[in-house]
């Protein structure tokens, strides 16, 4: 594809996302409240698109069709478990919402440490984050590099692809908080769901329709359409990549925040069941796209190119591709901008904010210093192109997944004790890391499949060996029962 018709694309891409985010202001945010969570006044479907376009990014287009050409339909298996995994949404997001509107919660780490009353519990859970989100901050930077580099035969370099979308989040998220995110995220969704599904059309179409793209793909290799597939997965394998990812939308703090923002429970309805709509769209059209890259290029080095390959192909017009392009790179931006207000503010309210006890206006202050910090290390990160895109979201929610036990025990289970829930936390990260550093496997199992049952055994023993504040519960749980009924 023409390189100067990709760098018109991207320049047009952020004029357009720049004039949107000034717009999207309204005065100055002089608090993290405002500045992080729009006041709490986001309607449902702003909410919703916003949404999508932070879940839906570099990992489903670049991510999710890489997955498909390289291990199958297994892989759609793989992101329907996440889809099912968004029913937890209905089951905690009224319960986010409650809470955060009744204590005045920023972070989910917040929301932690006040419900077991401690301080440590808040800064175990924001460090964690921490950790864990900046590997996949990094994919999707990794994601646009990729596109850019496959779609001009490596004129614009992968390198020069992960600074522009680095330059490109921090300034959203600077222009106007969350505010700025969440009107961006919303063009960007609409971009992206409409050009994939117009060009997925397209080159299903120039490869003789459904029938024969299925017909070639079985005759070139009849595992790709078998379950667990030609090699990637094994039944193994697969609990370990699932199981972090279907509970992605409690335990990642970037999509749990966003449970904060809708302005009412209603709001808070649409903007669940519009994205469930927006994801069952994508997720067909990225595994589509994966199977359409097998037949027409068979023999590629890594499969997360399959994506740009295609794009920069015959099988597709250079402007449509253009305009993919664009709507993947929007959507890898959406999700990093919405990561370094998330790691911002839980390094601000959680880590500074407990560690040195300052106002709400200084901590405001301490989490716009950091973004640009947060953005240079995902970058750092990136630029080692350590694994696929998909395999590396994963491994990243395998961290994550330690704070479930203790976000579960918060709503669900009265007896649970801060003591429990920094055992879980701490712990089960100590015995994620030991996994990886180790080989990952245990019993023949990996981390994906271990760390959750390792967190909920401490999470539990240490509850039950310490003293619940029953007084705390109460509240957290009378304010859960008053906002949900009113």
């Amino acid at each position: 594809m023409n390189t100067s018709l990709v760098l018109w694309g991207v320049a047009l891409y952020v004029i357009l996302g720049l004039t949107v985010a000034w717009i999207s202001r309204a005065g100055s945010s002089s608090s993290m409240s405002d500045y992080f969570l729009g006041n709490r006044a986001m309607n449902g479907v702003l909410s919703a698109l916003s949404y999508s376009a932070t879940t839906y990014s570099a990992f489903m287009m670049v991510g999710l069709a890489g997955l498909t050409y390289k291990g199958g339909v297994g892989a759609l298996g793989f992101e329907i478990v996440y889809f099912a995994g968004v029913s937890l949404v209905a089951i905690f997001g009224p319960r986010f919402w409650a809470v955060g509107k009744r204590f005045n919660f920023v972070t989910p780490s917040e929301m932690l440490g006040h419900r077991y009353n401690s301080k440590w519990v808040a800064v175990a859970a924001g460090l964690v984050s921490l950790v864990f989100l900046i590997p996949y901050s990094s994919v999707q930077l990794s994601g646009v590099g990729y596109l850019l580099s496959g779609m001009t035969g490596g004129a614009i370099p992968f390198g020069w692809g992960i600074v522009i979308a680095t330059v490109l989040a921090i300034l959203f998220s600077y222009i106007a908080g969350i505010r700025s995110v969440m009107w961006t995220d919303s063009l960007q969704a609409l971009v992206m769901i409409l050009a994939a599904v117009i060009v997925c059309v397209l080159v299903i179409s120039e490869l003789g329709g459904f029938n024969a793209l299925f017909d070639a793909v079985s005759a070139r290799n009849p595992e790709m359409l078998t379950v667990p597939g030609p090699g990637l997965f094994s039944f193994k394998t697969f609990l370990g990549l699932t199981i972090p990812w279907f509970f992605f939308s409690i335990s990642n703090p970037q999509v749990s925040q966003r449970l904060f923002m809708p302005k009412s429970l209603r709001a808070l309805r649409h903007m669940l069941l519009i994205f469930l709509c927006f994801g069952l769209v994508y997720t067909v059209v990225s595994v589509l796209w994966g199977f359409s890259a097998y037949v027409a290029f068979p023999d590629l080095e890594k499969p997360d190119l399959a994506t740009a390959t295609l794009l920069a192909s015959d099988y597709v017009p250079p402007l449509l591709g253009v305009i993919v392009m664009i709507g993947i790179l929007a959507a890898a931006v959406s999700t990093i901008d919405s990561i370094l207000l998330t790691l911002s503010s839980v390094f601000a309210r959680d880590v500074w904010g407990n560690l040195s006890p300052s106002k709400d206006a200084t901590q405001l202050k301490v989490g716009k210093f950091v973004i640009p910090v947060i953005s240079v290390l995902a970058l750092a990160f990136a630029s080692f192109q350590i694994s696929m895109i998909a395999i590396l979201s994963v491994a990243a929610s395998v961290g994550l997944i330690v704070t479930v036990p203790a976000i579960i025990g918060a709503f669900f289970w009265t007896r649970g004790t801060a003591v429990g829930a920094l055992l879980s936390i701490l712990g089960g990260v100590a015995f994620v890391i030991t996994m990886y550093l180790t080989g990952n496997k245990l019993w023949g199992l990996n981390a994906g499949v271990l760390a959750l049952p390792v967190s909920v055994a401490l999470f539990v023993g240490g509850s039950m060996l310490t003293r619940p504040d029953a007084m705390r519960a109460k509240e957290f749980l009378s304010a859960v029962q008053s906002k949900r009924t009113s």
